[in-house]
Order: structure tokens, then C-alpha cells, then sequence
């Protein structure tokens, strides 16, 4: 299949000067009017093609937050984000757009229970991607496979460990074949035995190429697999720096204070 340019779709060039930026967000600040919470406080971040980047930071940092304007999650008050080429507003049409080519992965696992496995995988192809459904099968098949779940596809969700639900829910996202991928603290509701098998798969999609943003803890999986690391605390951005970097020769000293309370 050919990929197209999405109507309204032009290249995009990050404070760099790189053309390949798949994300590109620009003081991009959000408050919630309810309590007066500064939330995100004019975050900026690039996230060019293939790179993986992971997203650490204390409870309460607006990472989580962060990521979610991504595809319109969260709405923002301020600032600018690009995805793809298309500029995020308030625009139905370019929400929908940005949507196909994004996926996302979330903490808790959200199938729906009264689904087998294979028709939680076959459904947005179908609805949204209009696949038939002898083709949305197909890939279905072939998603669950790449997971490693395929002799589960004809169980329903209530009948699988918690791993292999999320790894049900990464398949589900890639049905889609998005460009990009969200992971939102994928590991965090899993037992501690069941959290390698998820990271395994988030690995096999990292070796492919695929565009990534994780929030996560997970000290062993960014330093494996991430091109970078960022440190948010406060709803700021307060570093980012190549894993080894990162880790090993912190420059801030809440990145300092941040790290020796995880490793």
C-alpha cells in the first residue's frame, strides 16, 4: 500500500533545522481551569522519524499529559504541536487525520471484554480503515503473531494475563498501521513477571523503525532502546540527552535528585 500525503499536509521542520520531525511541539502550555493547575508550562520537543525517545519523570510531571495532546487526549491552551505535517487545532477533520496515523498505548489494557481477542484487533481496521473484514483478519492474524499471542486470538481478554492483554492492545493499535506510536506507561499495571514480554514487543517495534514516545520507569528499556531521554518534573522539561548521557552524566540536579531515587 502506497502512503499518501494527508490533505493539508506540509513538511516539517523543527528549531534544528531537521526536515524529518514526525512531532514537533512548541511552548506548548495547558492549565486546568477548575483548580488553576499549570500542568504543562511551555514544553517544547522534537521527535524525528524512527526515533524512539522515552519520557521519565515524578508523579504529577505532565508527562502523561504531555504526550496526550499528542493526538488530542488533552487539549492545550497554548503553544503549537505538528504531527506529521499537520498543524493540531480544533479542526474535526485534522483531529481525525492525525488519529489514523497514531497509535497509542495506554496503562490499563481497555478491550472490550465481550470480544475475542482477533475482534478487538479486527475492529478499527474495519470501522475506521474501512479493510474488509477477510483482510482485517488477515492482519489481525498476522499483528497477533508478531506479539506473539496468535494461539490466543480466540479467547476473550478475561481469559488472558495481564501481559498478554497489553500486548492484545499493542497489536490493536498497530491494526491501525500508524506512523507513530504512544506508549503511556505501558508496564505499570503488570505484575513484575509479565512485564518483559511487553517490553520485548516494544523492542521488536523499536528495531523496525517505528516513531516512539514511552513514558515509562523502565531504567533498562531506555537505556537499551532509546535515541533519547527527557526528564520532565513541574511541568517543564528539564533535560534530555542520549541514554548514556542521561544516566550516567546528568547535567541538572533534579535530573540528579530524580535518578537517585530510581536506580
Amino acid at each position: 500500500m502506497t502512503y499518501q500525503e494527508p490533505i493539508g499536509a506540509t513538511k516539517t521542520v523543527d528549531r534544528a533545522g531537521r526536515s524529518d520531525a514526525m512531532i514537533v511541539a512548541q511552548d506548548v502550555e495547558k492549565w486546568y481551569a477548575s483548580n488553576q493547575f499549570h500542568v504543562l508550562r511551555g514544553v517544547s520537543l522534537s521527535i524525528h522519524k524512527g526515533e524512539v525517545v522515552v519520557v521519565m519523570g515524578p508523579s504529577g510531571s505532565g508527562k502523561s499529559t504531555f504526550i496526550r495532546t499528542f493526538n488530542a487526549l488533552e487539549e492545550y491552551q497554548k503553544g503549537k504541536i505538528t504531527i506529521d505535517g499537520i498543524e493540531l487545532s480544533h479542526d474535526l477533520k485534522k483531529i481525525d487525520e492525525i488519529r489514523r496515523e497514531v497509535g497509542m498505548v495506554f496503562q490499563q489494557f481497555n478491550l472490550f471484554p465481550h470480544m475475542t481477542v482477533l475482534q478487538n484487533v479486527m475492529l478499527a481496521p474495519i470501522w475506521v480503515r474501512r479493510r474488509k473484514k477477510a483482510e482485517a483478519e488477515a492482519i489481525a492474524m498476522q499483528l497477533l503473531e508478531k506479539v506473539g499471542i496468535l494461539e490466543q486470538a480466540k479467547k476473550f481478554p478475561g481469559q488472558l494475563s495481564g501481559g498478554q492483554q497489553q500486548r492484545v492492545a499493542i497489536a490493536r493499535a498497530l491494526a491501525m498501521q500508524p506512523k507513530i506510536m504512544l506508549f503511556d506507561e505501558p508496564t505499570s499495571a503488570l505484575d513484575p513477571e509479565m512485564v518483559r514480554e511487553v517490553l520485548d514487543t516494544m523492542r521488536s517495534l523499536a528495531k523496525e523503525g517505528m516513531t516512539m514516545v514511552c513514558v515509562t520507569h523502565e531504567v533498562g528499556f531506555a537505556r537499551e532502546v532509546a535515541d533519547r531521554v527527557v526528564l520532565m518534573a513541574d511541568g517543564l522539561l528539564v533535560e534530555e540527552a542520549p541514554p548514556e548521557e542521561f544516566f550516567n552524566n546528568p547535567r541538572h540536579d533534579r535530573t540528579k535528585q530524580f535518578l537517585s531515587q530510581i536506580l
